[in-house]
């Protein structure tokens, strides 16, 4: 073991997983965490009702099982995951909603690939060409996206290829062109839609063709226990190898950490010109400065008194539901957001894990089984609109009878996301606006973007490749190149070994 010390700034997923790979190395490591409890992104708290759990900001993870980091980590034997047989759906209605004859539809992502297809009617066919390439090149996809900086060699040049045209037909006006009705379009938009941005364009193309893909192979799993349970088998295996982990403690100043060797940042890259200042070159800090933030959430946390009474009865069976219509309908709510404005319609992205985690509601209140409902939507940058109307009325458009079963519910602005959480700048849970030209210089053009020009010092935050999600890559990544540059030491193993 090295006695030159190493500290995390953040205790988000990404801070810990560069924590977790450094003690496993043997260097000693002690974490920062500005707040009470750690988590970051990935908290799970009583935030409306008493013994009802709501996750704070990410629900659901569909990278949880798939990216090499957690498949190193061997996440899946350290907590419990539920994988449901339908990664997400998208309900429709009106002439959208009755491709399949009858009554307003849903269009439903089984994992199942082929019966996604066959109930998509006419464009299943065209849709099941569009994700089997990608399937069969799965471990190449993942790779190509998820794996470091933009500039490196892809691994698997046929995934990347593939990844490419498909990412080029979805993020350009060509995007409709394979498909003649509305529900296999609006299922693949919908996914896009997560990384909040203009569609059709390149950056969310890409996010909705990798995580589409995820949802057609692992899944996308549901946590039991909630979100804080990934945190949780983060923060004991740091600790079962010695790392340290303070709450409470928020560092303004990087020279608080003079006596460490190494300093990793699981900041947004705005928080990081602050802390370290004048420890950075100055040509990096105008670099840092130029980096943009994107727009961003609104939250809303429901409580029900039973399950949401949905119109098409088996979007019940999917975990996650994009609630935004039609492709054009969402398409023109994402426009909306960018211009400045509130959409009317909004795309909502909602959540109902606890049908598939029951240790959410424990608790029955008058008789009545309690149900946590998890949404939010997109707005513009610091807004401190209250978009809880316009949240119910989309989801009562496609679930009629919803209003009447809210008990009671929580909002939280995009403002208090950013009080929340210093690096959702402006409410941006990025920690960066979601493009292509800042997915190559993420935040600056590097083959490694985790090491600054300053000696010791990396950011390992979303702020950084390969970007949002919880996926602890960022943090891997700082974390093996902080171990070669400045300690000389191998990537550790970060298996299971029973040591928690």
């Amino acid at each position: 073991m090295t006695s030159a010390g190493a500290a995390v700034i953040g205790a988000g997923p990404n801070g810990l997983a560069a924590a977790v790979t450094l003690a496993r190395a043997g260097v000693p490591v002690t974490v920062y965490e500005a707040a009470e409890t750690i988590g970051g992104g990935t908290r799970t708290q009583e935030l409306v009702r008493p013994g009802v759990l709501h996750d704070v900001c990410s629900a659901i993870h569909p990278m949880a099982l798939a990216t090499g980091f957690f498949r190193a980590f061997e996440l899946e034997r350290r907590m419990e995951f539920v994988i449901p047989e339908v990664s997400y759906a998208n309900p429709l209605d009106g002439e959208a909603g009755r491709w399949g004859g009858g009554a307003d539809r849903a269009a439903l992502a089984y994992r199942d690939l082929e019966r996604t297809a066959t109930e998509l009617g006419r464009d299943g066919s065209a849709y099941a060409r569009f994700y089997r390439p990608l399937l069969s090149h799965l471990e190449g996809v993942v790779d190509f996206a998820l794996g470091g900086s933009m500039l490196r060699w892809p691994s698997d040049i046929p995934a990347a290829i593939l990844t490419g045209l498909r990412t080029l037909e979805q993020g350009t006006p060509l995007w409709n062109a394979r498909f003649r009705e509305q529900a296999a379009p609006a299922l693949i938009s919908g996914v896009a839609a997560h990384s909040i941005g203009r569609m059709p364009n390149l950056a969310t193309a890409g996010v909705g063709v990798v995580l589409g893909a995820l949802g057609h192979a692992r899944g996308w799993p549901v946590p039991v226990g909630g979100s804080r349970a990934i945190t949780d088998a983060l923060a004991a295996d740091l600790l079962a190898h010695g790392g340290r982990i303070e709450t409470g403690h928020p560092v303004s100043d990087v020279r608080e950490l003079s006596a460490f060797k190494v300093k990793l940042f699981d900041t947004s890259a705005r928080g990081l010109a602050r802390i370290a200042g004048s420890a950075l070159p100055g040509r990096y800090r105008r670099a840092l400065g130029r980096f943009r933030y994107g727009d961003a959430a609104t939250k809303v946390d429901f409580v029900l008194d039973g399950p949401i009474p949905w119109k098409d009865p088996r979007v019940a069976a999917a975990p996650t539901v994009h609630l935004g219509g039609s492709r054009a309908e969402g398409a023109a709510s994402e426009l909306e957001v960018s211009r400045g404005r509130h959409p009317r319609q909004p795309y909502v992205l909602l959540a109902q894990a606890a049908a598939f985690d029951p240790s959410r509601a424990p608790q029955r209140e008058g008789g009545r089984d309690l149900t946590p409902i998890w949404s939010y939507t997109h707005v513009p940058s610091g807004s401190t609109v209250d978009m809880s109307e316009a949240v119910i009325a989309q989801i009562e458009r496609f679930a009629p009878g919803f209003r009447d079963r809210i008990v009671d519910l929580r909002v939280i602005t995009a403002a208090e996301f950013a009080d929340y959480n210093r690096n959702y700048v402006g409410g941006d849970f990025s920690a960066g606006a979601v493009s292509v030209p800042q997915l190559v210089a993420r935040p600056v053009i590097s083959a490694e973007p985790w090491r600054t020009p300053a000696a010791g010092i990396y950011l390992c935050s979303s702020s950084t490749p390969p970007g949002p999600g919880v996926h602890g890559l960022s943090g891997w990544y700082a974390a093996r190149s902080a171990l070669r540059h400045e300690y000389g030491l191998p990537e550790p193993d970060l298996g299971f070994d029973g040591s928690v």
